[in-house]
């Protein structure tokens, strides 16, 4: 990987046809390049500091070779990880769980229709097959969650962070269940709504736009799904939330929690600056935690862990369909952005954007952050329940239902 550099007064260091060229306007710009901050760099650029040319996939390569070593969280100190809790609890009220997510998720919807598939399923694609579409990949994906969830024609299903509707409507369709999906974004809210409409679903599916600590526990759901929202939530909150998802499941009932996990065992952000730069424009609020916590504190809730599945190279090559489809279509993204009400911000909203997609199918790639489907049960205290004596739930304990040939 070749890259250039062209000096704040004009003077360019490195070859001639460097795949990659970084122009500075100043000197404290290259002094964050020297010393590996490759999140201020990516700060840099969206704020116009500092220019990059070349394709996105060459940027990122250059990018990994720029830092001075994995950038997963190593930071283990008491008292960082005392403030990082500290910080999260404060970070994560309703009011401000429902900014943050508008930040993220109200941009544009037509933004965001260039770049998705058709259905705008924003989450991590099953590439089952590999000569799949992303199209198809995100179809298969929405197929193994209903296959692993075992859904059945008349049951409750609820989706916690329903999006733009892609499973919500995949399982009242292919699966005829009873569906409820929650969000926080008004745009997707109204989305899901006209869909309902077209599809003459009133009556079979609901959505509504409210935060899932304010779900009526009065009527179980006998299924239950979340997906690429507990990435929201933060650290502190975590045990709420897989506490609320037990009581809103009937005993015996699945749930299945699908969301980005990190590397690092321990509680933080990707470093090198990387972490900061996402929190700041594009998931506020974000937080990430590795599966092992995740697991302990759904146990702790009192819901069984039944199945693992980790789509991390799934979620790379998902991420890089996603930068690809963007990349094709930047003059029409420019146009869409300028047309929304942060049009004057139209310009870094791109550029941030560009430098996310690419950048987070590169930590997938290499490990640096992971995605993780676990599949769990609130058990009912019934030995009899399901085909094996002790099973408790209705899950069968054998992985052929998801997988039939």
């Amino acid at each position: 990987m070749t890259v250039a550099l062209q000096l704040p007064g004009g003077r360019r260091a490195g070859p001639a046809n460097a795949a990659v060229i970084l122009r500075f306007s100043d000197w404290p710009a290259l002094a964050t390049l020297s010393a590996g901050q490759i999140g201020q760099l990516a700060e840099d650029y969206v704020e116009n500091r500092v220019g990059i040319e070349g394709s996105m996939r060459d940027i990122m390569l250059a990018a990994a070779h720029l830092l001075p070593g994995s950038p997963v969280a190593s930071d283990t100190g008491w008292w960082t990880q005392m403030m990082r809790r500290a910080k999260s609890l404060a970070a994560h009220s309703p009011q401000r769980d429902a900014r943050q997510i508008q930040f993220h998720y109200d941009v544009s919807d037509d933004f965001y229709a260039l770049w998705l598939d058709p259905r705008r399923v924003y989450s991590c694609a099953y590439y089952r097959e590999p000569g799949m579409s992303l199209a198809q990949a995100q179809e298969a994906k929405l197929d193994h969650i209903c296959r692993k969830l075992m859904l059945r024609a008349g049951e409750r299903f609820l989706d916690i962070g329903a999006g733009w509707g892609g499973l919500l409507l995949w399982a009242a369709e292919h699966y005829g269940v009873q569906a409820t999906g929650i969000t926080l974004s008004k745009n997707q809210h109204a989305h899901v709504h006209r869909l309902i409409e077209e599809k003459g679903l009133r009556g079979r599916v609901r959505i509504h736009l409210m935060d899932y600590r304010e779900l009526n526990e009065s009527q179980g759901f006998d299924k239950i799904a979340s997906v690429g929202m507990f990435e929201h939530v933060g650290q502190a909150n975590m045990p709420l939330y897989f506490a609320k998802i037990q009581r809103l499941l009937k005993p015996g009932g699945l749930a299945m929690n699908h969301g980005i996990t990190a590397a690092s065992v321990h509680p933080g952000q990707l470093g090198a600056g990387m972490g900061d730069f996402i929190g700041k424009y594009i998931f506020p609020g974000g937080e990430l935690l590795h599966t092992s916590q995740v697991l302990r504190d759904l146990a702790g809730a009192g819901l069984e862990m039944l199945d693992t599945e980790n789509l991390r190279p799934h979620y790379a090559r998902t991420l890089w369909a996603w930068s690809d489809a963007l990349e094709s279509h930047l003059p029409d993204a420019a146009r869409v952005l300028e047309r929304t009400g942060r049009a004057a911000e139209a310009g870094k909203v791109l550029r941030a954007y560009r430098l996310y997609l690419a950048g987070c199918a590169m930590s997938f790639e290499r490990g640096w952050i992971s995605l993780h489907q676990i599949l769990a049960a609130r058990p009912d205290g019934n030995m009899s329940t399901g085909a094996l004596r002790g099973a408790q739930s209705t899950y069968p304990f054998t992985r052929e239902y998801m997988y039939p040939s």
